[in-house]
């Protein structure tokens, strides 16, 4: 009986070693950007997960899912391209968020003012997020917020020189929140986002910007033209109008 038991746990280590032998080379990566907090109070449950897409996290999950489906070099390119846009990582910072509810339901409508992320000893709302986010939450729902990558004055990249991030979430989300506070801090002193934008996916979403951008540009041209024509036009009257009263 003795030989038999040691001969299922020997199998039972073979197995989780093969398990962690097949396991991706980057779950680790990518688990070490999701953060995770529960609560619970006479009978409500809640689970709150949130993900900050760093350049790290971002680059271990493309590899991840190219490694799955065994795509080429350009696949790849293309699902990060894609990735990349609906990020939109280049004028926002992008966090998921996850909520798992049991008991009673959770309001967080307008969950713009329910969330805040710390950058530099400022707080930021977001500049959107999913809409899914206001409804009432029943059981379980995920959803993208972005929050600003430059300041709106000055223009200057938020991220720059910042050592740690800090999200912070209102406790009056839900009933089974006791915490003053509810936040998840990310150390991201060794993350670059400018490494996302190199190769071929970055090079076609700089192209995306700049077209964007040219087009804001030749917009605005339209319109000074537009103002100048007038102003030529209100200046060609006065002058005349000057003339003529020259020659009374």
């Amino acid at each position: 009986m003795r030989r038999l038991s040691f001969l299922g746990l020997a199998g039972l280590v073979v197995v989780v070693f093969a398990a962690l032998a097949w396991a991706s080379p980057f779950d680790e990566v990518i688990k070490r950007w999701s953060k995770s907090k529960e609560f619970a109070d006479k009978g409500d449950y809640l689970k709150v997960t949130v993900t900050y897409y760093s350049s790290e996290y971002i680059e271990a999950l493309v590899q991840s899912e190219a490694e799955k489906n065994l795509w080429t070099a350009d696949e790849m390119d293309l699902h990060k391209y894609q990735l990349l846009k609906t990020l939109n990582l280049d004028e926002t910072i992008p966090v998921e968020f996850e909520f798992l509810v049991r008991g009673s339901s959770m309001h967080m409508a307008p969950f713009g003012d329910q969330v805040g992320l710390w950058l530099g000893g400022k707080r930021y709302k977001p500049v959107d997020y999913d809409p899914r986010l206001n409804f009432k939450v029943t059981d379980r729902i995920t959803g993208l917020v972005h929050f600003p990558r430059y300041d709106e004055k000055t223009g200057k990249d938020l991220l720059e020189g910042v050592k740690s991030v800090k999200l912070e979430l209102s406790p009056g989300i839900y009933v089974a929140i006791r915490a003053s506070v509810v936040d998840f801090i990310w150390d991201i002193a060794r993350d670059d986002p400018g490494k996302l934008f190199t190769g071929k996916a970055g090079s076609k979403l700089e192209t995306d910007r700049l077209i964007k951008r040219l087009a804001n540009l030749n917009k605005e041209k339209q319109e000074c033209e537009k103002r100048l024509d007038e102003l030529n036009s209100e200046i060609a009257s006065i002058e005349m109008r000057i003339e003529e009263l020259q020659q009374q």
